[in-house]
């Protein structure tokens, strides 16, 4: 068990890296349909208090001083604040996003146009990803996720595109069905994840590779615990999960708890509604 002297320590030795992210306001979010486990029509959900909820994560951000661009909502398109699905960006290219349902398709070139707009070399996918939502950095490498809304073949694109390492990481609990539900990035080199997520053979190479990560509990996944997003020294996370809050005070992060219920009920939370943009 660490010392207080040695979570102090730790955190003073946590640097903040500014970042960058695309946020899409909910506007237009409601529950029509269900494409994913979280998702019930016959539940009413409250665009107002959604808009108020993502408000409080996008001033969270302001905050801290990261930089945070908007992309226009469309109407139409209810889940088009989960701005992690619509691609991902490193070293000034985007790979955009195929969307596995037809209800999301036209996200994907909605997304595609802003990032030409600013400044991204495009790159338009020909196999199916959901962007950020299977595909996080970390140490130089992407983790990439597949087996519910990202196709293995699009991992191969990902090493095409960007030349560099790519871990596929099989998903296996329909609960999780994108890799940012089932890990948290919390620095360069540390993660925090759900292992029941996954199948034996990534549970094996996330253990080889993250010996020292945090094993959240079956209640902290189950309310999206790990769809968190940070700077190095500052994570923030789903209010509701506590036990991953005083995990990472252990571990000397500071953490911003975040009531995003409303988005819950589409299936999103922090992450997912947070894409880094990395020019």
């Amino acid at each position: 068990m660490q010392t207080e002297t040695t979570t102090t320590a730790a955190a003073a030795e946590r640097a903040a890296v500014r970042k960058t992210v695309l946020m899409c306001r909910p506007e237009h979010f409601t529950v029509t349909y269900k494409i994913n486990p979280w998702m019930d029509p016959s539940i009413p959900t409250s665009t107002q208090t959604a808009v108020q909820q993502w408000q409080g994560l996008h001033d969270a951000y302001v905050g801290l001083g990261y930089g945070v661009e908007l992309i226009d909502p469309i109407e139409g398109l209810n889940d088009m604040t989960y701005a992690a699905n619509g691609g991902f960006t490193l070293d000034g290219k985007a790979y955009g996003a195929k969307f596995t349902y037809d209800e999301r398709v036209p996200e994907g070139p909605a997304y595609m146009r802003w990032f030409g707009d600013h400044g991204f070399q495009v790159h338009e996918p020909v196999h199916v990803n959901e962007g950020e939502g299977d595909f996080l950095l970390s140490n130089g490498a992407i983790l990439a996720g597949h087996g519910f809304r990202t196709s293995l073949e699009s991992h191969d694109e990902l090493r095409s595109i960007f030349d560099r390492e790519v871990v596929s990481l099989r998903l296996v609990d329909p609960s999780f069905y994108h890799l940012d539900t089932a890990i948290a990035i919390l620095d360069e080199t540390n993660i925090a994840y759900l292992p029941k997520a996954f199948d034996e053979a990534s549970q094996a190479e996330l253990a080889r590779r993250y010996p020292d990560a945090i094993h959240v509990s079956d209640e902290d996944g189950a309310v999206l615990g790990l769809n968190s997003f940070g700077d190095g020294r500052t994570m923030l996370i789903a209010a509701r999960a506590t036990g991953f809050d005083a995990q990472l005070r252990e571990r000397g992060y500071e953490t911003i708890g975040v009531d995003l219920s409303e988005l819950l009920l589409g299936g999103g939370g922090i992450k997912c509604c947070t894409l880094e943009l990395r020019r």
